[in-house]
């Protein structure tokens, strides 16, 4: 199995940037399709974007599109989330995740392994 490391995240005001890491560790990194995922208090986990083994295609929640940006370095065996423009609302604790296959999944249940989380927190 794979074993998920995230950092980068922090307190930072609305409309500012930052770039979330998870590095991975364990079995072979480009055998597994990697998702962003996050968490606001008082709610449930929900998707924010995936990416293909390859990278070659991308998926986003509509809350966050045209702000955030998936990548992932097979090389470094890991995986980014820039995260642009920020939001009060995009406040939460982000998790990656990961999955053997090659299709895109937005729901939490697809994936079997989790990180720890990182607290992004946005003020106003």
């Amino acid at each position: 199995q794979v074993q998920l490391v995230e950092s980068g995240g922090g307190l930072v005001q609305a409309g500012g940037s930052l770039r979330l890491s998870c590095a991975a560790s364990g079995r072979t990194f480009s055998n597994y399709q990697l998702g962003w995922f996050r968490q606001a208090p008082g709610k449930e986990r929900e998707f924010v974007a995936s990416i293909t083994r390859s990278g070659d295609s991308t998926n986003y929640a509509d809350s966050v599109k045209g702000r955030f940006t998936i990548s992932r370095d097979n090389a470094k065996n890991t995986v980014y989330l820039q995260v642009n423009s920020l939001k009060p609302e995009d406040t939460a604790v982000y998790y990656c995740a990961a999955r053997l296959g090659s299709l895109l999944y937005t729901t939490v249940n697809a994936y079997p392994y989790w990180g720890q989380g990182t607290q992004v927190t946005v003020s106003s």
